[in-house]
């Protein structure tokens, strides 16, 4: 069964809050304020039970020309729409503001409530009629039925709330991305059981025992109780008027335009992307970063507006729009939003979000443009690639591409599916979800293979780059680097190409060689016979590197070659031995070891003469080396002959 909620819009002192009554028997206005005014202020809220079994949520507005932000912050979860005209007025400004921002919020079906029937003869009444057609002429409520009504009599409410009930029929079900969301309209408390808020649930479910956060503060809180219609109930779904009790929350936090919604689930942000609609009815174009008030949900936040494709929009113009928020709100792909002007404040446009997650954009780009066009009037799929293309080599889950499509998860995995068959994209975790566009994959091979050659060229004497230190490079932009799943992807497949070699922690093209030439080439011989006439008692790396103070780098660069191809042997941070020397040293050894079962530093030092300073490290090298073992304060061989 579809959830419903009716919604009234018109002037003031029009009749709307009398109508909810007579219809209801509840009085919407609540306040000591509206009373003694005799206007409404805030939303007011009640149910109406329908003839076929269906309860309908009704909100009630207020028509005053300062009260349009409540106006819009009720109207933006409603269904359909009662037009409410009082026929001793006609149309007057607020109803064509009303009408304006029903428009702009995706209404598509309602009716005119034609009030204080009582107050008119039927010749006017006649009139008035036909004053209301040519108005609605060409609005989504043009051939809608106008149905008189008197609230103080009772008269035309039978035929009144057939019609509520036939154009509720008619009310296709709303598009539910899954994510719960419950935009706050009123926030109070209690007394016995604290903190609740209410508000029409967009979409998704909550039940009674789970947690919930509070966006954009990012506070958590535990559903307590739930009430739709004033009932209780274990769970609410979208479409309905929701109460929900909050527990471990104060409602001093909270506040109307704040949105309940899963744990981590949105994410607020200060830069939305949008098609924007100016009101043909705006009194002056709407130039490049005009300060406006923005309306989404039951929210609204001072905004830019950046125009990327010209200067200045006229009247009646569309464009796609970026607006950068003062604050941060969470919204979803396909949410629609009211701009107001800030001063006058007045209803000038309002369109549609296409990403509530963008980069800061570069205007009249001709390629930001095409994106706008995917994501405003193109297909599903087109929409999935643009979004993926948007989220670069970090890539992004499922969750996070619901929320930048608007695509429901089933639709959205059938979607990617179809991309993964093409290659058009890549699910790289599939616990987590994540997935990677084709072409950002590909351009990210390119530029490993790249920052690979140029490492070689800036440094020929190293074998290679470290993983972590290739892998940080390549996403500059993020604290974190490169994704570890999207890089280990890349390497293999970039190994398998035979691309690069992996080799333990170091990566180099596959052909990549050291190779050592003119100057390098004779100082390499240098060092290879300082080492070899140095014998057991060679130099330290710490004196070699002061022997030759004026070729440090390329001395330490040396080093790390000869001992890498093996010429060299690292026994210890400041030690090498040349190999030559440390296999004859081997051989000594282990005759020794044969011929005397086992040896100590003293025995070792009568075999080469040494002091502490080598024969110790020496030692323990050849333990490392597997030729020995430790047995105390002696070595043995590790393998008897």
């Amino acid at each position: 069964m579809k959830h419903l909620v009716m919604g009234t819009a018109g002037h003031v002192d029009h009749g709307k809050t009398a109508l909810i009554k007579r219809l209801t028997g509840v009085d919407t206005d609540r306040l000591k304020e509206e009373k003694e005014r005799g206007i409404t202020i805030e939303l007011g809220f009640a149910s109406l039970a329908l003839p076929d079994g269906r309860t309908l949520g009704v909100v009630d507005v207020p028509g005053h020309e300062r009260f349009v932000r409540n106006m819009v912050a009720g109207a933006a979860g409603i269904d359909l729409v009662v037009l409410v005209i009082a026929a001793d007025e006609g149309v007057m400004p607020q109803t064509r503001e009303h009408l304006q921002i029903c428009t702009l919020l995706g209404l598509k079906k309602g009716f005119v409530a034609l009030t204080k029937i009582d107050m008119v003869d039927d010749e006017w009444l006649t009139l008035v009629g036909e004053d209301l057609r040519a108005f609605l002429g060409g609005t989504f409520l043009e051939g809608a039925p106008i149905v008189p009504v008197s609230s103080l009599s009772g008269a035309g409410f039978p035929e009144l709330t057939e019609t509520i009930a036939r154009i509720a029929g008619e009310v296709e079900e709303a598009s539910d991305v899954g994510i719960f969301r419950l935009p706050v309209d009123r926030v109070f408390t209690m007394k016995g059981f604290g903190t609740v808020v209410t508000g029409t649930l967009a979409s998704g479910k909550v039940a009674v025992g789970e947690e919930v956060e509070i966006s954009p503060l990012g506070l958590r809180a535990k559903v307590r109780g739930i009430q739709v219609h004033n009932r209780a109930v274990e769970t609410a779904e979208g479409g309905q008027r929701t109460a929900i009790n909050l527990q471990g929350v104060d409602k001093a936090l909270i506040e109307r335009g704040y949105c309940l919604t899963g744990p981590d689930s949105l994410v607020p942000a200060q830069r939305f992307d949008g098609r924007y609609r100016h009101l043909a009815s705006a009194a002056r174009k709407l130039k490049h970063r005009t300060l406006v008030r923005f309306h989404t949900g039951t929210s609204e936040v001072m905004a830019r507006v950046i125009l990327l494709d010209r200067e200045e929009l006229a009247p009646g113009e569309e464009a796609s729009i970026q607006l950068v928020l003062e604050t941060p709100l969470a919204v979803v792909a396909g949410d629609r939003f009211v701009i107001r002007s800030y001063s006058p404040v007045t209803t000038i446009g309002g369109g549609v979000i296409c990403d509530p997650l963008p980069r800061k954009h570069k205007r009249f780009s001709e390629a930001v443009l095409q994106q706008f066009q995917a994501l405003t009037g193109g297909a599903e799929h087109e929409k999935l690639a643009v979004i993926l293309e948007r989220a670069g080599i970090e890539g992004s889950t499922e969750a996070r591409l619901v929320l930048r499509t608007g695509i429901r998860r089933p639709e959205l995995r059938k979607q990617l599916e179809a991309m993964f068959s093409k290659k058009e994209a890549l699910l790289v975790d599939r616990e987590e979800g994540r997935v990677l566009a084709g072409p950002v994959y590909a351009a990210l091979l390119e530029a490993m293979v790249r920052n690979l050659k140029e490492y070689h060229e800036r440094n020929p004497l190293k074998e290679g780059l470290s993983r972590e230190e290739l892998r940080t490079t390549l996403a500059p932009g993020t604290a974190e680097g490169l994704h570890p799943k999207i890089f280990s992807m890349a390497l293999r497949d970039l190994e398998k190409g035979e691309r690069i070699v992996v080799e333990k922690e170091t990566i180099r093209l596959a052909g990549h060689q050291v190779r050592l030439q003119g100057e390098m080439e004779d100082l390499r011989a240098k060092l290879s016979g300082l080492y070899k006439s140095g014998g057991l008692a060679p130099p330290t790396a710490r004196e070699v590197l002061e022997r030759f103070v004026d070729r440090k780098k390329e001395i330490t660069s040396l080093l790390q070659v000869m001992t890498r191809e093996g010429e060299l042997v690292r026994i210890s941070e400041d030690l090498h031995f040349h190999k030559e020397v440390l296999e004859k040293l081997r051989e000594d050894y282990r005759q020794l070891l044969v011929r005397d079962g086992e040896a100590t530093p003293a025995t070792f030092k009568d075999l080469t003469g040494l002091t502490r300073k080598f024969i110790i490290p020496l030692m323990e090298y050849f333990d490392m080396a597997k030729l020995t073992m430790r047995a105390g304060d002696r070595r043995i061989l590790r393998e008897r002959p």
